[in-house]
């Protein structure tokens, strides 16, 4: 009897172990940019118990591609099991900076991610189709892209976030190639102004979007974090802020998506009842 319930134990803990989520490898087709995209489409382990599971983008910073946050970051996968979410790597080339540009035609990546990607996604996986099951974070361009992308598009997305995002760009006008998607700064101040994080916060409808951003405190992107911050609280709109130690790097982006995945988990859980 006691070797029974041994052996019982020990298939237990082998269950819990090979629980993974799965990832799948997948190529979307852009009709604004007129070419093939690739993504990667995390799913859990209880994938097949046929219900709908909501979605969270996750877009990567200048200079990656949409494979860095499931070979960088392993608690992305570990967070898609336990919360019994979908997470969608999306790619948004080297330097889109996540805009419809508006000098260079072949860079729609607003468009490509917020539209077409995610009708891909709701098309050929088991998704809660709403609002309320997507939210939208990514890392440095990728943090810009995912407040930026909430902000516009709050009918698609009920949460967006942000870590070590680019949240103003103004202060980085020759850098990452924002000059070759926006014109350059000092003859398109306008363009530049409009296409900024942190001048969009007066499209934010009340209690809308759940908001959650963070940045480490030896980051180059830190002040203009801590200025977005200040300036939601002036507008009285409603946000987590996080501050904690750490640079631009995966240290910090590894430990940082932890606790945005369980920031909209509970998103999810809340306006989503029974799910």
């Amino acid at each position: 009897m006691k070797k029974n319930l041994l052996l019982f134990f020990c298939l237990g803990i082998f269950a819990i172990n090979v629980k993974a989520a799965k990832v799948d490898s997948v190529e979307t087709y852009s009709d604004a940019m007129k070419k093939k995209i690739n993504a990667l489409v995390i799913t859990p382990d209880s994938y097949s118990a046929g219900k709908e599971y909501p979605v969270v983008y996750l877009l990567h910073g200048a200079g990656g591609s949409y494979k860095d946050w499931a070979r960088s970051a392993p608690a992305v996968k570990e967070s898609v099991d336990a919360y019994n979410m979908i997470v969608v790597c999306a790619d948004g080339g080297v330097t889109s900076w996540y805009w419809d540009s508006p000098v260079d035609p072949t860079y729609k990546y607003d468009t490509y991610v917020s539209k077409e990607l995610v009708a891909y996604v709701d098309k050929n996986y088991k998704t809660i189709k709403s609002r309320t099951g997507r939210a939208i974070t990514g890392l440095s361009m990728g943090g810009h892209g995912g407040l930026y992308l909430g902000i516009r598009h709050q009918d698609i997305y009920g949460a967006a976030g942000s870590t070590s995002g680019g949240v103003d760009i103004r202060p980085f006008p020759k850098n990452w190639d924002m000059a070759k998607r926006l014109g350059n700064y000092a003859e398109n101040p306008d363009v530049w102004e409009k296409y900024t994080v942190t001048n969009l916060l007066h499209l934010i409808t009340p209690k809308s979007l759940a908001i959650i951003f963070d940045c480490g405190t030896e980051d180059f992107f830190y002040k203009v974090n801590t200025e977005l911050h200040d300036k939601m609280v002036e507008r009285n709109i409603e946000h987590d802020f996080i501050v904690r130690p750490g640079a631009h790097n995966w240290q910090y982006w590894s430990n940082s998506i932890s606790y945005q995945l369980l920031y909209f988990n509970l998103y999810f859980k809340k306006n989503n009842p029974g799910r």
